[in-house]
């Protein structure tokens, strides 16, 4: 059965698969209502307000939407109300079943802001060869991705490490996340330099709620 991926702004994306759905990271650039519609399962890489918009996704636990994510995260969800048996604390390494995909938690912390910022747990999720990172650069084993969930740009990240991170990666097809904070011609330029020098072809780069099947 095929599955559809859709990205709602910034970091957070939506799979499908007939009865099955999973969000990914639905922060304050998200249209929460859009994304979450339907949805059960939810999956948050850290704690920072563009993965994780906390009152929002505290709703829908309250509505009865299960979560998953680094212990801090969880933590700003609790005290927003939402009840404990629905958060489920994660770290690289773990496998788990949410939302009817099959998830490998990979990674562990943000990658570096500067050194006066504190790092904040970060974990990726492969799920079924889709990765998305967080805000890192997480390493995976050969050959484990098919769609690589590319932070454009960040103040953590530079384009070189971008590229460098889809060349590691080596996925079949890149999709384009992070990038609420730069202009139409900053996306444009970042992503031609992906195309040129990552390997992967052209990225893609969807609007809020477009998909493409996977």
């Amino acid at each position: 059965m095929t599955t559809t991926l859709s990205r709602w702004s910034h970091a957070c994306i939506r799979l499908e698969r007939g009865e099955d759905r999973l969000v990914i990271d639905p922060g304050m650039f998200t249209d929460l209502d859009a994304a979450l519609d339907g949805v059960t399962a939810i999956l948050v890489t850290h704690e920072h307000g563009d993965h994780l918009e906390v009152d929002g996704v505290a709703a829908a636990i309250r509505r009865g939407a299960q979560v998953w994510g680094p212990g801090p995260a969880l933590a700003l969800l609790a005290e927003a109300g939402a009840p404990a048996d629905a958060l489920h604390e994660v770290a690289g390494g773990d496998h788990i079943t949410a939302g009817g995909f099959e998830v490998d938690v990979v990674g562990e912390w943000h990658a570096r802001i500067h050194p006066d910022v504190p790092l904040v747990p970060n974990v990726g999720y492969l799920v079924e060869r889709v990765l998305h990172p967080g805000d890192s650069v997480v390493a995976v084993e050969p050959d484990a991705v098919d769609v690589l969930m590319l932070p454009l740009a960040g103040p953590w990240l530079s384009s070189a490490e971008a590229i460098d991170f889809v060349r590691a990666v080596a996925p079949r097809q890149v999709v384009v996340i992070h990038d609420a904070h730069l202009s139409e011609p900053g996306q444009q330029l970042y992503s031609m330099l992906v195309a040129r020098l990552g390997g992967a072809g052209q990225p893609v780069r969807l609007a809020p709620g477009e998909s493409i099947e996977l």
